[in-house]
């Protein structure tokens, strides 16, 4: 069984949230008063998981953005060529 690529963007982009989540919510019940930036340090890496998440996420959905632009220019109609003398402009003279 194959899943589709969009799948995994969107399991990718649900997981960075959810740790985000997760780091907030564990660095708020661990709060001490006397020493704020400890709850933080312990919980960084949770926010590191999401920061990293969230990047391949966005690499990912550029990737996909630059892949479907290509494909259309080269499916892209040319303009024919034109044939016979060009018209002569009609320029105001003095």
């Amino acid at each position: 069984m194959r899943i589709d690529p969009s799948m995994w963007r969107t399991i990718l982009f649900s997981l960075g949230v959810v740790t985000f989540v997760i780091g907030v919510y564990q660095t708020l019940v661990e709060n001490n008063p006397k020493v704020p930036a400890e709850s933080l340090q312990r919980n960084y890496w949770l926010f590191m998981i999401s920061l990293g998440c969230i990047m391949y996420y966005r690499y990912l959905k550029q990737r996909d953005k630059e892949a479907r632009f290509l494909a259309d220019l080269k499916n892209a109609p040319k303009a024919p060529a034109k044939q016979g003398k060009p018209k002569p402009r009609k320029k105001p003279r003095n």
